[in-house]
């Protein structure tokens, strides 16, 4: 059953409960919010894969007292890495949680899901949240098989910037009898080398290292 309850559940944040960390910039918000349904839904599939039967009851309840008692596990977790003050953290995860809960309620209800229908739907939601959240979000509800799916973000060799060191070395490997310091004279990198960045950056460092190596030898 291929539907994204993360991006679902989100959407339904910002529509439902526009009061929630409303404190914080636009951007800030949606970002804590997204990392807050990531833990809920997380959350709730690691209760199901435990106990179905009861999650499912507990759906079909609505329990307050069963979200709290949820928040508060996470919210008290030596795993949580949360900026957000234990405070807010708690009560924004109830108040997330319990829309979860009654979003899902009403997709059983309208599709005459079942216990059977459910299961499927929530155990199909790891690809939907692999990758949009830290590492500490899935150790904090246990959903320990997405730790290490977020792409670790990685600085780019920039060709504009070798270009600029190594004409700087080339400029004082040819004064370096001299004590003024000649400026820096800049190639034009052309297109092609932007498009192939970084993979070619790597290939014309090398070669101009080389042709540095050979002006000061």
């Amino acid at each position: 059953m291929a539907f994204d309850l993360f991006h679902y559940f989100a959407e339904q944040t910002r529509i439902q409960k526009p009061q929630l960390l409303h404190q914080f910039p636009s951007t800030e918000q949606k970002v804590l919010l997204m990392e807050l349904n990531a833990l809920a839904l997380g959350k709730l599939i690691t209760e199901w894969q435990q106990n179905a039967s009861r999650v499912y009851s507990e759906l079909q309840q609505q329990d307050q007292l069963y979200i709290q008692q949820i928040a508060r596990q996470m919210t008290t977790s030596t795993q949580n890495k949360s900026s957000l003050k234990k405070a807010d953290f708690e009560h924004s995860l109830k108040e997330i949680l319990s829309l979860q809960l009654t979003e899902l309620k009403q997709l059983d209800d309208t599709g005459h899901l079942g216990q059977k229908g459910l299961n499927e739907l929530l155990l199909g939601q790891t690809n939907y949240l692999s990758g949009h959240a830290d590492d500490w979000v899935w150790a904090t509800n246990s959903l320990t098989s997405l730790i290490g799916s977020k792409p670790v973000e990685t600085k780019q060799v920039s060709l504009d910037e070798t270009m600029k060191e190594f004409n700087y070395m080339v400029s004082h490997a040819d004064h370096h009898d001299d004590h003024q310091v000649a400026e820096p004279v800049v190639a034009k990198v052309p297109t092609w080398a932007k498009i192939l960045e970084p993979a070619v950056g790597l290939i014309i460092l090398g070669y101009l290292y080389c042709a540095y190596q050979q002006i000061v030898g």
